[in-house]
């Protein structure tokens, strides 16, 4: 009986630190706001990383238009410089950072 209790606490325990320790699911996004969302993909050993933003787009449709989803990625960091896009570019470092 001890051992099957001391197993049992065995197994909770590796669980507990695996799900302590697993990133968010939203690890390097955020959501919201001007955007649908905004990811940062790994930073490079160069120092630069591509950025995903999810925005709604117009798509022309007879009379009239509709709103539509449209990703844009674009390199990011050291020599990236976007001064005039600010959704795009803010924040200007790493979203995991």
């Amino acid at each position: 009986m001890k051992l099957c209790i001391v197993g049992v606490l065995a197994v909770m325990l590796t669980a507990g630190g695996l799900m302590a320790t697993a990133p968010s699911a939203s690890a390097g996004c955020v959501y919201g706001g001007p955007v649908i969302s905004k990811c940062d993909g790994p930073i490079q050993p160069d120092g630069t990383w591509q950025r995903c933003v999810g925005t709604w787009g117009h798509v022309p449709s007879g009379f009239s238009s509709h709103l539509v989803p449209v990703k844009r990625c674009d390199p990011m960091g050291p020599g990236h410089d976007y001064p005039l896009d600010f959704v795009f570019a803010d924040p200007p470092t790493h979203i995991n950072d």
